[in-house]
């Protein structure tokens, strides 16, 4: 199969548009961390599963799966016994770490603002319930 020719203009705004679907790949729970966890070197899988704490068997599966249907990694197989599988970043998976490392940076310069904000919509979610269950009779 060939390349499907560019469109004059992409909208992400729009539900069919192949932008729009690969960065809501990109921005896919595990993705990100996948990519980071992959940037100094291949690994195996279960060294991806300890590096990328709070992940599942599942999801890094199903993650690593749809990462290798986009060509962002490669999952080579070595023979032997156990035989073995390694994922690394191809060329276009290692394209994604500097704009990845720019938005990083831009989370970690803004986590006191953030929390923040969440801590303020938290008490107004509560003061709003409060609000509601006063004016609920027995």
């Amino acid at each position: 199969m060939g390349r499907q020719a560019k469109p004059k203009a992409y909208d992400i705004m729009a539900p069919t548009c192949p932008s729009r679907v690969i960065l809501n790949r990109i921005g896919a729970r595990w993705t990100i961390f996948v990519v980071v966890a992959l940037a100094e070197r291949p690994k195996r899988f279960g060294e991806l599963k300890t590096h990328i704490r709070g992940i599942t068997s599942k999801a890094l599966t199903e993650t690593l799966r749809a990462m290798a249907r986009d060509g962002l990694i490669q999952r080579t197989e070595y023979e032997g016994q156990p035989p073995a599988v390694e994922y690394a970043l191809t060329a276009l998976g290692r394209s994604l770490l500097v704009p990845l490392a720019a938005v990083r940076q831009w989370a970690e310069n803004h986590v006191p603002e953030v929390l923040d904000a969440n801590l303020r919509a938290d008490e107004s979610d509560f003061a709003a319930d409060v609000f509601v269950d006063d004016t609920i009779s027995p």
